[in-house]
């Protein structure tokens, strides 16, 4: 199916819900996603964004400057999934725990609004062995119209260029609590420290990174083409001292690198999603 045709499939599902509240992280998808929803459905589209310790701040106050430069109406709120004991111990389903917990909280806060639908922003590359939050989506009866339409991320990079959309190259992001090992009890300090570490690390150059956790070692995940130069002495010194200063008790390159097959299977056994 041609780009275009995707590209009216989901303006179609737009037309038939009339109003919509589209969960919205600033990312690439939900960026896309609300950006074509209200395209389509101008002020009947509403955003809603959880602001939580599981993301950076950068991307709450991004979220906010992209609604104001369009005019949508945009409602965020407060989410503390350390409050819940089910999500601080990290079990292997703490994505689905955590994912109904935030879709109910969102459909409580708009069931007044007289909106026909909550959207969110899996595409059709989604993998919902990988991503266990999913489920909690479809039991909720939350849509995933970038999904039904049949778009994958590079069709919504594509989109998103076209439509001259910064995120278009926006480096893939993820929960700050996908950083940390399955079963390894998650503290605002843990995320404090992953938040800080990519903060640091990405301000050097390196715009697609992880840094997981384990232990309280750090294991850094950069693409392959990237290692040379993040592993060159005085780069990996000053990341090492400064990782060490946050906490870290060492700190170690992934040298299978971010985005290859080993890496991205252990990544979604250990996460359940990158």
């Amino acid at each position: 199916m041609m780009l275009s045709e995707k590209e009216e499939r989901l303006h179609t599902l737009f037309r038939a819900w009339e109003k919509a509240v589209v969960a919205f992280s600033a990312g690439v998808d939900s960026t896309y996603l609300l950006y074509a929803a209200h395209e389509v459905l101008g002020d009947n589209v509403t955003a809603v964004t959880a602001v939580s310790p599981f993301m950076p701040r950068e991307e709450t106050e991004e979220a906010q400057e992209f609604c104001k430069a369009l005019g949508i109406r945009h409602i965020t709120f407060e989410f503390d999934p350390l409050a819940s004991e089910d999500i601080a111990a990290n079990p292997k389903d703490r994505c689905y725990i955590c994912k109904r917990a935030i879709f109910t909280e969102i459909i409580s806060l708009v069931e007044d609004m007289g909106a026909k639908i909550v959207l969110d922003g899996s595409n059709a590359d989604d993998d919902p062995a990988l991503r266990p939050g999913m489920k909690a989506l479809a039991e909720l009866g939350v849509r995933s119209p970038l999904r039904e339409a049949g778009l994958t991320k590079a069709d919504i990079r594509e989109l998103s260029r076209q439509a001259g959309l910064d995120t278009w190259d926006k480096p893939a992001l993820a929960c700050l609590a996908t950083r940390i090992a399955t079963g390894e009890e998650l503290t605002l300090r843990k995320l404090e420290m992953t938040a800080g570490a990519e903060r640091y690390i990405r301000a050097l150059g390196f715009t697609q990174l992880r840094v997981r956790m384990r232990d309280g070692a750090a294991r850094i995940e950069v693409p392959p083409a990237d290692i040379p130069r993040i592993a060159a002495t005085e780069t990996a010194r000053r990341i090492n001292d400064t990782l060490r200063a946050m906490g870290y008790t060492s700190v170690s390159l992934d040298l299978a690198g971010y985005g290859s097959p080993n890496t991205g299977q252990k990544a979604g056994q250990l996460h359940g999603a990158q």
